[in-house]
């Protein structure tokens, strides 16, 4: 059984119909195992990546609140180079970043080659609010004669997608992730895909802990009560801007080991074919520097140093 669903083409998608919890088959010791040798994969393909500078790899984390994103930036890329990684949180717009187009804080942050970045939430925040906030206001709204159908409301479905907001940003991300992969970026998109239940339950725990109170908001709650909306939205999201070149993969986060070996395996799935590129890439790069290096030395040593 496949340990996330993979998505790389635009295809209908009803996230209540994919499971949250994984393959129930596999044990969490047999997946401690297989994480502790993928991480140290993981770091080795890294270094190769660093050394070749040929490719960037940047990993999109997208999920509810408290489906494990933090978890698993800090299980699945803590053993990577700092030299040559970061973790970039995309906390509520500013004045600034709304006063600039969608993608102007994404692209200062994107990874240079050699680099890894991770996004805890990203650009793709401001179209997933729209739909949900444009789904939660039709519910609210009714005509004069009381009729509930989404067709007299103005659904997202009937709009003309030249003219609907939401469709131009979808595009303008789908363009955005194209110049990235043309120009080496290696695009690793995740959705951790939590159940209302298992969410709810995180949640409480958050609350009620004194440890990580000062996590949790009332607008974690306000957004459970919009579960449907975004789901939807996600879903939509999801199948709009899944491409070959940048496909989506959602991964069951009801259980966290199992999330973060999902993760863990995907990205080494994903960095495999480059290794003997970047081995090729490194060598021709080491025996170069080498070459030069020695002329230098040949011109002469420290003052007084006969070695």
């Amino acid at each position: 059984m496949p340990i996330a669903t993979i998505f790389d083409r635009p295809t209908p998608l009803d996230l209540g119909s994919v499971s949250t919890t994984g393959d129930e088959s596999l044990t969490e010791d047999d997946a401690g195992r297989e994480f502790a040798a993928l991480t140290t994969e993981l770091r080795d393909l890294q270094e190769l990546m660093y050394a070749a500078s040929t490719n960037a790899l940047l990993v999109v984390l997208q999920g509810m609140d408290a489906s494990g994103k933090d978890v698993t930036i800090g299980n699945v890329f803590s053993a990577a180079n700092p030299q040559a990684a970061q973790v970039f949180s995309f906390s509520k717009r500013s004045e600034e970043d709304e006063a600039h187009h969608l993608l102007w804080r994404a692209s200062t942050e994107t990874p240079a080659l050699g680099e890894l970045t991770v996004f805890d939430r990203s650009y793709y925040e401001v179209p997933i609010i729209a739909l949900v906030d444009r789904a939660t206001e039709n519910d609210d709204v009714e005509d004069d004669s009381g009729n509930d159908d989404p067709g007299e409301r103005g659904a997202a479905g009937d709009r003309d997608p030249g003219d609907d907001p939401v469709e131009r940003d979808l595009a303008h991300i789908r363009n955005f992730e194209r110049l990235l992969t043309d120009h080496g970026t290696i695009v690793v998109k995740v959705f951790l895909h939590v159940s209302a239940g298992e969410q709810g339950r995180r949640l409480t725990e958050r609350q009620e802990n004194p440890e990580t109170a000062w996590k949790i908001s009332a607008r974690d709650w306000q957004a459970r009560r919009r579960w449907p909306a975004y789901m939807a939205a996600y879903g939509h999201v999801i199948a709009a801007t899944a491409t070959p070149e940048a496909p989506w993969w959602v991964v069951p986060a009801d259980r966290q080991w199992f999330h973060d070996l999902a993760v863990a395996r995907l990205l080494a799935d994903r960095l495999r074919p480059y290794r003997r590129s970047w081995e090729e890439a490194r060598e021709r790069l080491g025996e170069e520097k080498a070459a030069e290096a020695r002329e230098e030395q040949r011109r002469g040593d420290a003052p007084g140093d006969d070695v």
